[in-house]
């Protein structure tokens, strides 16, 4: 954005295009008076930020638009070409790529195989450059990188403190990925992706509070206060797994550096906490599974017996009550301390109970909390880790790239 200076000329045509440029991306094609309408910009400090725009490569005219008795007015749109994004979904199973030009536009979408290979960088590289090849655009034109990945990332470093599915994913990983890619690379915590695209596109648009659980094969949570991630000191804020809970046992260990004399080569090494126990024991993708086939449920995975459960609420409502249950537990402290006023379920679990889960698990918070919050389903099409990732990315580009285009 615009750092703090006193109001130059300058310092004004920066503002004033700033604010077309955002505006034409969020409407599409408007017209010189549609801009100066909107931003409150005579026609002539209109038709001259276009101009200037125009110059930089960043607007173009994309067509015209039948006005009164005169001509027909030009249409103008941001040049999705100026620039380009890369996000990605980091999991043990592989890495998802997307790339998006600087209007959002997802123009490749691509998934690689960690074929066994575990080094982050390699892993990273491979799936960027496919992408690319895909998206038919040089790697030179990525202007952001955001990474999501299970684990905790140092709010102050931003570099991957452990990852429990992910070993190699440690200390040392961002600054050998920014090194790689010549760019400038974010990580950040997947389920808080999920989050930022939920807020984007889904069912907390808009909304500056909220909680976002995600119900997988694992599960975590995320939560933005005033429009801002909660990280917590140390970026652990969200490990709900760990939460205590009736039903199921204390969670195992904590993360901890491992000192170099326990047999750990790098002293920077993060120890990897075991969950045996806790809130995750009780609504994880393993336990689910187990209590769905408790009630006569038996499709073959977690996801599968809790979609057949929601589509066939004869069969399967009982198991939707108990594991509406235990789920509670967790949106239940979440919604005590913080009383965000909305929870989103999310992940592949979160979505196969649609509807019927939600509004069961909204009437058991009701009953013993305090407060009763709104409990929805996602409502985020397609990879939400990845589209919170090119969302982010796309953030960081729009403010280096039209901001620059402001100074020159």
């Amino acid at each position: 954005m615009v750092a703090n200076r006193p109001g130059t000329p300058r310092l004004l045509r920066e503002l004033n295009d700033r604010a077309a440029l955002d505006l034409l991306v969020q409407q599409g094609p408007l017209t010189r008076a549609q801009i100066g309408e909107h931003t409150g910009l005579s026609k002539v400090t209109a038709s001259q930020l276009l101009s200037r725009l125009e110059d930089r490569g960043l607007v173009a005219v994309v067509g015209s638009q039948a006005g009164g008795r005169g001509p027909n007015a030009a249409l103008y749109a941001v040049v999705p070409s100026s620039a380009y994004v890369a996000g990605l979904e980091v999991g043990p199973d592989g890495v998802t790529a997307g790339v998006a030009d600087i209007t959002g536009h997802i123009v490749a979408q691509v998934t690689v195989d960690p074929n066994g290979a575990d080094e982050p960088v390699r892993m990273v590289h491979a799936a960027v450059v496919k992408a690319c090849r895909s998206a038919k655009v040089a790697l030179s034109k990525l202007s952001a990188f955001v990474i999501g990945t299970p684990g905790v990332v140092d709010p102050q470093s931003g570099d991957v403190q452990f990852s429990f599915d992910l070993p190699s994913w440690h200390e040392g990983v961002l600054a050998a990925l920014r090194t790689d890619l010549r760019r400038p690379v974010t990580i950040e915590n997947d389920v808080n992706l999920a989050a930022i695209a939920e807020r984007a596109y889904g069912a907390a648009r808009g909304a500056d509070d909220f909680a976002l659980m995600w119900l997988d094969r694992g599960m975590g949570l995320s939560v933005m206060l005033g429009g801002r991630l909660h990280r917590g000191r140390s970026g652990g804020a969200g490990e709900i797994g760990y939460l205590p809970v009736p039903g199921a046992p204390l969670p195992l260990g904590t993360a901890r550096r491992v000192p170099a004399d326990e047999g750990v080569t790098e002293s920077t090494t993060w120890g990897i906490p075991t969950l045996a126990g806790g809130y995750g024991a009780l609504v994880g993708a393993d336990a689910v599974r187990a209590l769905a086939h408790e009630y006569g449920v038996k499709e073959a995975t977690a996801v599968d017996c809790v979609r057949a459960a929601a589509a066939d609420e004869a069969r399967g409502g009982p198991f939707l009550d108990d594991l509406a249950r235990r789920i509670s537990y967790g949106v239940t402290s979440v919604n005590i301390v913080l009383d965000p006023g909305l929870v989103v379920l999310s992940g592949n679990l979160g979505r196969a109970g649609g509807r019927p889960l939600a509004t069961r698990i909204e009437e058991i918070v009701g009953r013993i909390s305090p407060t009763r919050p709104a409990v929805a389903m996602t409502g985020v099409e397609g990879n939400a880790v990845l589209r919170g990732a090119l969302h982010a990315a796309l953030v960081k580009a729009r403010d280096d790239v039209f901001s620059a285009a402001g100074a020159s």
